[in-house]
């Protein structure tokens, strides 16, 4: 029963992201430093989207290790 709404809520997920996609379909200019590209909307939505996990991804990672490294000192000091 949980794989069934699990597998709805992805097929509606996926569905707001085509219609997100289809709705923003027009062409913005994006321009960092000397770089520059033109591309669609949703792309970079989705770029920044991706790039805002992977940034939180690594935070998680540092606070993680720093976490095991002060209870590790903590059971080798008892």
């Amino acid at each position: 029963m949980a794989r069934l709404f699990y597998l709805v809520v992805l097929v509606i997920l996926v569905g707001a992201i085509g219609i997100f996609a289809y709705n923003n379909s027009e062409a913005v200019d994006v321009h960092f430093l000397q770089w520059g590209m033109s591309t669609t909307l949703a792309a970079v939505a989705g770029a920044g989207y991706l790039l805002g996990m992977l940034s939180g991804w690594t935070v998680v990672g540092l606070f993680r290790r720093s976490l095991n490294r002060v209870t590790e000192s903590r059971n080798n000091v008892g």
